[in-house]
């Protein structure tokens, strides 16, 4: 999602997500499906420019996309993927063929769309979790305490997000989120949450921004959610009064700073995963915290860099 454009390693993985098990997530009486949900075919979400978002339109697509996250996640950021997908040099999972994808294309490339992926976020939405596998944030954060307390909300993963280092700017990430928002918009989404990972898997590397996110952003009540028992890492690292906020804010990946300035909260405690190299939090963003700067510069419709 968004947003503050300074960066190497802009995107991170976040699934808003990590890599996620079978979460067993289905509902009563429902049949397990693989069907990857229909994709769109005339959808163009926005355009800035030269850029372009919309959904993939076809496994080409996808599979392009999942070229761009593998040069992002191993070769950039030394993700270790199961040997099949080091082979393909493709980051690829089950979680693939649920969701939908969303690009950022740059037409001015020659060639087919294949070749004109720059940027990408996988979406997957509340029904089609329920219907199969659950989330995949599920398997580090215990995300069905939450969805429990909210029957009545429809919640969306956001995930995979990566975006080419020459293409790291102001109009690529307005897009993402210009995508993002029109998406949420049509499928009626209540909250959107998934993993924001901080780079390495040492925690203490980051005291200062997790110690100000232990003490600011953690969720409380009815949006509480923790790290699962097995694997929480404690984010208080720091005494509150050693916490400088202005440091602590620069110290932090911008895709965080960037959901925090939507409005968002983190769940309580940080899981390291291994795989990815990453420190990750779960970010929570209720629909009815998103700012309103946000919302009147994209508009209430999503209409402000649409086609």
């Amino acid at each position: 999602m968004i947003y503050d454009i300074k960066l190497n390693r802009f995107f991170g993985r976040i699934a808003m997500s990590t890599e996620f098990l079978d979460c067993g997530l289905l509902v009563e009486g429902a049949k397990p499906s693989t069907a990857r949900p229909a994709l769109e075919t005339t959808d163009i979400l926005g355009r800035i420019g030269n850029l372009e978002t919309r959904l993939a339109r076809s496994d080409r697509e996808i599979d392009a996309a999942q070229a761009v996250r593998y040069r992002v996640f191993v070769e950039e950021m030394n993700a270790l993927l199961p040997p099949d997908a080091m082979r393909r040099k493709r980051d690829i999972d089950s979680w693939d063929a649920l969701c939908d994808h969303l690009l950022v294309l740059d037409r001015s490339i020659e060639g087919d769309p294949e070749d004109q992926i720059v940027g990408t976020y996988r979406l997957l939405r509340h029904e089609v979790a329920l219907a199969n596998k659950g989330f995949y944030s599920e398997a580090e954060f215990a995300v069905d305490a939450l969805l429990a307390r909210h029957p009545e909300k429809r919640f969306m993963e956001l995930g995979r997000s990566c975006v080419l280092p020459e293409y790291r700017t102001k109009r690529t990430v307005e897009l993402l989120w210009q995508g993002n928002w029109a998406y949420a918009l049509k499928h009626g989404v209540s909250a959107m949450f998934g993993c924001g990972s901080f780079p390495g898997t040492c925690p203490e590397e980051h005291a200062l921004a997790l110690s100000f996110l232990h003490n600011n952003a953690v969720s409380r009540d009815e949006w509480a959610v923790e790290a699962r028992t097995e694997l929480f890492c404690n984010m208080d690292l720091m005494p509150e009064e050693a916490i400088n906020a202005r440091k602590a804010l620069s110290a932090m990946p911008p895709l965080i700073k960037g959901y925090l300035r939507l409005g968002a909260r983190v769940g309580a405690g940080a899981v390291i995963d291994h795989a990815f190299n990453t420190t990750d939090v779960l970010i929570i963003l209720p629909i009815a915290s998103i700012s309103d700067r946000y919302r009147n510069y994209y508009g209430a419709d999503a209409g402000r860099f649409a086609s």
